[in-house]
C-alpha cells in the first residue's frame, strides 16, 4: 500500500470542503468564506440620509409658516387696513432678522458678539436717537396708582405703625409645655426669674428661666391640692411664698420650692351664718395677697363670703365679708382684690355688682351698711 504524505493531505484540504464533514456537521455551507461589510461606508450612508430628511422637514416647516403668515396678513388687511402696514413691517423685520441670524450663525463667533440683542425697533425710531420722554415709550409704561389706592396704602402703613403688638420686642420667644389639659393659672415671680403654672390636670409646675436648658422643662412638678383643679396662683410681694387656690374649700400657701407652708381650715357647712364659721365651706374662686402686709391674703368662695387670712394663724380666718344684693340676699363673689394701699377690699359678684369694704372694719349686720347703686353695678362700703 502507498501512503499519502503531508503534502497530499494539505492539497486535498485546499481543494475544497470534505463532503463527509459537511454531512457530520449538519449543514452544506461549511468551509465557505464569510461575507465582509464596510461599517464606515454604512455609517456615512446613514448620516447622509438623516441630513437629507432633516433638510426636507425644515423646508416643509418654513413653507407652512410662510403660508400661515400670508393668511394672517390677508385677514388683517380685510379687517384693519391701517394696522396691516405695521404688521407687514414687523413680519418683514422678523423674517429678515431670522435670515440674518441663520446666516450669521454659520459665520465665526467673533461677528456674533457685535450683534444687537432684542426685538427690532419700530420703523419710526429706526436711525433716530432714543428719547425716553417720547409718547410711544410713555404709553408703554404701566399707569400710575390712583389717589385712592395711595391713600389706602398710607392708611395701612399708619395702622401697622400704630399697632402696639408690633412694638413688643418679641425677637426671642419660647414655648413652655405644661401638659395636655387646660392651663388655668399663671404666677410670675416679682423679680421675673421664675414662673409657676397650674391647670386642670391638678399639676403645679415651677419654671426657672436662669437654670433652663434647651429642653425647656420644668424643674419641679407637684399636686398640692390632690384631685382639685388649680384656679389661681400668685406670688407674694417678697416672692418667697405662693398662694394656691383650687376647686376645694381650703387654700394653701407653699414656698418658692413647692413645700407646704400652711393650709386654711375648712368651715362647718351646717352653720347657717357663714360669719360664725372658721373657714370656707364651698369651692374657692380666687385669692390675692395684701400689697403691703407680709403674710396676709384673702380668698372668695361659693359660700358667698370673702375671707382674709394670716399665714401665722391657719386655724381661723382674720375677718369675713358677706356680699349682699339690694334685697339683702346672698350673692356669690367670683373674684376679689385689694386696693393699691391695701385699705379697701373689692369683690365682683355674679349679679354684676362690685362691692367694696373697709379692711379694718369687722362684719356686723347691726352696725349698718351704706350701699350705692349705679345701673347694674353695685358698690357697698361696710
Amino acid at each position: 500500500m502507498e501512503r499519502s504524505g503531508p503534502s497530499e493531505a494539505t492539497g486535498s484540504d485546499a481543494s475544497g470542503p470534505d463532503p463527509q464533514l459537511a454531512v457530520t456537521m449538519g449543514f452544506t455551507g461549511f468551509g465557505k468564506k464569510a461575507r465582509t461589510f464596510d461599517l464606515e461606508a454604512m455609517f456615512e450612508q446613514t448620516r447622509r440620509t438623516a441630513v437629507e430628511r432633516s433638510r426636507k422637514t425644515l423646508e416643509a416647516r418654513e413653507k407652512e409658516e410662510e403660508m400661515s403668515r400670508e393668511k394672517e396678513l390677508r385677514q388683517n388687511e380685510d379687517i384693519e387696513p391701517t394696522s396691516s402696514r405695521s404688521n407687514v413691517v414687523r413680519d418683514c423685520s422678523k423674517s429678515s432678522s431670522r435670515d440674518t441670524s441663520s446666516s450669521e450663525s454659520e459665520e465665526s463667533s467673533d461677528s456674533s458678539d457685535d450683534e444687537l440683542i432684542g426685538p427690532p425697533l419700530p420703523p419710526k425710531m429706526v436711525g433716530k436717537p432714543v428719547n425716553f420722554m417720547d409718547e410711544d415709550i410713555l404709553s408703554a409704561l404701566p399707569p400710575p396708582l390712583n389717589e385712592e389706592e395711595e391713600a389706602e396704602e398710607e392708611e395701612e402703613e399708619e395702622e401697622e405703625e400704630e399697632n402696639p403688638v408690633h412694638k413688643i420686642p418679641d425677637s426671642h420667644e419660647i414655648t413652655l409645655k405644661h401638659g395636655t389639659k387646660t392651663v388655668s393659672a399663671l404666677g410670675l415671680d416679682p423679680s421675673g426669674a421664675r414662673l409657676v403654672t397650674g391647670g386642670y390636670d391638678y399639676d403645679v409646675k415651677f419654671w426657672d428661666f436662669a437654670g433652663m436648658d434647651a429642653s425647656f422643662k420644668a424643674f419641679r412638678s407637684l399636686q398640692p391640692c390632690e384631685c382639685h383643679q388649680i384656679k389661681s396662683l400668685q406670688y407674694s410681694n417678697t416672692g418667697d411664698m405662693i398662694l394656691v387656690v383650687s376647686g376645694s374649700s381650703q387654700a394653701k400657701v407653699i414656698d418658692r420650692d413647692g413645700f407646704e407652708v400652711m393650709e386654711c381650715i375648712k368651715g362647718d357647712q351646717y352653720i347657717v351664718d357663714m360669719a360664725n364659721t372658721k373657714g370656707h365651706t364651698a369651692m374657692l374662686h380666687t385669692g390675692s395677697w395684701h400689697p403691703k402686709i407680709k403674710g396676709e391674703f384673702m380668698t372668695c368662695s361659693n359660700d358667698a363670703t370673702v375671707r382674709t387670712w394670716e399665714v401665722e394663724n391657719p386655724k381661723k380666718q382674720k375677718s369675713v365679708f358677706k356680699p349682699r344684693t339690694m334685697q339683702g340676699k346672698k350673692v356669690i363673689p367670683t373674684t376679689c382684690t385689694y386696693s393699691r394701699d391695701g385699705n379697701l377690699i373689692a369683690a365682683a359678684c355674679q349679679n354684676g355688682s362690685i362691692q367694696i369694704w373697709d379692711r379694718n372694719l369687722t362684719l356686723r349686720l347691726s352696725s349698718g351698711t351704706v350701699c350705692m347703686l349705679w345701673a347694674h353695678t353695685e358698690v357697698c362700703v361696710m
